[in-house]
């Protein structure tokens, strides 16, 4: 491995196959886990893990996209997909945090008896935050995590292929 890369290929084209699945893995468990308690008892320890692999993966999309675009030339559709793949951290970001409330928290209430604090209007306000949180957080990470990906597909194919079998 040199730099950002392995065997020759830019470590950043690797990376985002990842990317684009854990991304939107992590994203439904977490909806899953924030409105299904059975789901939720179920998935256990996978939803916060999924949520920070998800987190530590993008940075490192990113800063391999950067290396790989100080060896490219200038081009509008790789300077969007640069762009719009520094939006997507911050939603993973949120994504992890939401992923580690979630378990701790129902970790924590599961486990005690429903007439035991907090009380039973807490809980349910939490959980409607939660799942509110996750209906926000969800769907947004994953249309980025589409865009992104698509807008980067365009920046390597767009041009690049005919439409009917070449000659040879």
């Amino acid at each position: 491995m040199d730099g950002y890369s392995i065997n020759g290929l830019p470590l950043h084209i690797l990376i985002v196959h990842v990317v684009v699945i854990v991304v939107p893995i992590a994203a439904i468990v977490v909806l899953v886990a924030a409105v299904w308690p059975r789901a939720r008892r179920w998935l256990g320890l996978v939803t916060p893990i999924l949520g920070i692999v998800a987190a530590l993966v993008v940075p490192l999309a990113t800063q391999a996209g950067a290396w790989l675009e100080d060896r490219l030339r200038s081009a509008p559709l790789i300077e969007k997909h640069a762009a719009l793949g520094d939006t997507l951290w911050p939603w993973t970001l949120a994504l992890a945090i939401l992923s580690v409330v979630l378990y701790v928290w129902y970790r924590a209430v599961d486990k005690r008896p429903t007439d035991a604090p907090p009380s039973r209007s807490v809980r349910r306000l939490v959980a409607i935050v939660l799942a509110v949180a996750a209906v926000v957080v969800v769907p947004t990470g994953i249309t980025l995590t589409v865009l992104i990906g698509e807008s980067g597909s365009r920046a390597v194919w767009e041009g690049s292929y005919s439409d009917t079998p070449v000659d040879r």
